[in-house]
């Protein structure tokens, strides 16, 4: 079945076959008066209308849409996300407000620590109606691609309970989801004063039953002063490796520990947050190829500093950008929220907010092959905007623009 969507002011990063970085990661395709052909879910044809419309039959699609000139994008990946948990944590954000730092606040047990006793007590069909409540929620505000990280368990059952959970939701809803196991979010009650152990634990229980489950697709680590070492995240990364799974670590958010340089030394595909990442460490990160994705929803709600993402692009650094949609630091799923942070506070231009939230975000979580740009081959995942180009999501603030969603080429918003 051919689809023709026509009159459309286009807008998408070209994939070179690696994340964009440098002067590339502003590089967008424009076609003014653009169509699109989809055939089973997937491009067939994109670019000027009237090359897109050449030889085609009306006899040949099955369904066309008139755009009426709107701006047409990919649809958003939010390649960092928490969005399995059992409860909010409003309290907490008022602490932070009243100047209670987040690492007194975890060693106090609140934080990450008060999830894990909520979502350990919460039924699997709870955790399940929230996780999806989140997924579909995103989905409304365009995001058509998720990753989703388990890490509120710190137990075997736990986490492979939340996986199952994160596995469903992609089963379930039209969103592509991709599952990441945390075991290594934090440093669990039981083991406050031997964490080397918990580390043990990790690569020793956790990891072969996450493995054996065969649900997740990467091994995240929170490599952060009062959380995971360097030492004791390269362990627990390079057991994940041995396991078949991709790697990924939460990095330097609030100190320059060396996570970022741990990431280049490891060759993950992405290392997040950076908030404090050093001059060095993002060299080194451009230099191997590891996606730098920020998350500037988490420095807007602790009121901190955002990632240097102008120095990251100059250095070369590919940078995507992501929700980390949570209970704690960064509660949204709005990736317009998100770009508008990104141009507004992170001195990035438009086009390379839309490729960070595009491209380089579908990189960051080994989708690319499927989406994250409008190329001939990948699936028909789009967005239609109430504005003429993606500047509209910083230009209009406090609302999405998103007016239509599509994946495969079905709308589904």
């Amino acid at each position: 079945m051919r689809k023709l969507f026509r009159n459309a002011n286009i807008f998408t990063p070209a994939d070179p076959g690696r994340p964009l970085a440098g002067r590339a990661q502003g590089a967008i395709q424009v076609f003014e008066r653009g169509a699109m052909r989809v055939r089973n879910g997937r491009i067939e044809k994109i670019g000027p209308e009237a090359d897109v419309l050449d030889g085609l039959s009306p006899a040949d699609v099955a369904m066309e849409t008139d755009c009426g000139g709107a701006c047409l994008i990919p649809g958003f990946v939010d390649p960092h996300t928490h969005m399995c948990f059992a409860e909010r944590r409003e309290a907490e954000f008022s602490l932070r407000l009243a100047g209670t730092p987040y690492l007194e606040i975890l060693k106090q047990g609140g934080g990450i620590l008060s999830s894990v006793r909520a979502t350990r007590a919460a039924s699997e069909a709870d955790l399940y109606e929230t996780t999806r409540r989140h997924v579909l929620s995103a989905l409304r505000l365009g995001t058509t691609t998720v990753e989703i990280k388990s890490g509120y368990g710190l137990d075997t059952e736990t986490e492979l309970k939340m996986l199952r959970v994160i596995a469903r939701v992609g089963r379930e809803t039209p969103s592509d989801v991709v599952p990441t196991f945390l075991g290594a979010h934090a440093v669990p009650e039981a083991f406050r004063d031997n964490p080397d152990a918990f580390a043990d634990l990790v690569i020793e229980e956790m990891l072969p039953a996450v493995s054996a489950q065969g649900i997740a697709r990467f091994c995240d680590v929170f490599c952060e002063e009062g959380v995971f070492s360097v030492a004791q995240t390269r362990r627990i990364l390079a057991a994940a490796l041995k396991s078949g799974l991709g790697i990924k670590l939460h990095a330097d958010e609030v100190h320059d520990l060396g996570g970022a340089g741990l990431a280049a030394e490891l060759k993950a595909i992405s290392a997040d947050h950076l908030l404090a990442a050093g001059d060095a460490h993002i060299a080194a990160m451009a230099a191997a190829g590891v996606v730098a994705n920020l998350l500037p929803g988490t420095a807007y709600s602790l009121r901190k500093p955002f990632a240097r993402a102008r120095k990251m692009i100059e250095s070369g650094l590919p940078v995507a950008l992501a929700t980390d949609c949570n209970p704690g630091s960064s509660y949204t799923e709005s990736m317009p929220f998100i770009f508008g942070l990104a141009v507004m506070n992170m001195e990035m231009t438009p086009s390379e907010a839309l490729t960070a939230a595009t491209l380089n975000a579908a990189y960051a979580v080994g989708m690319a092959g499927k989406t994250g740009s409008l190329d001939v081959g990948k699936q028909a995942d789009f967005l239609l905007l109430d504005g003429e180009s993606p500047a509209i999501l910083a230009y209009h603030a406090g609302v999405s623009p998103v007016s239509a969603v599509y994946k495969h080429g079905e709308r589904i918003i």
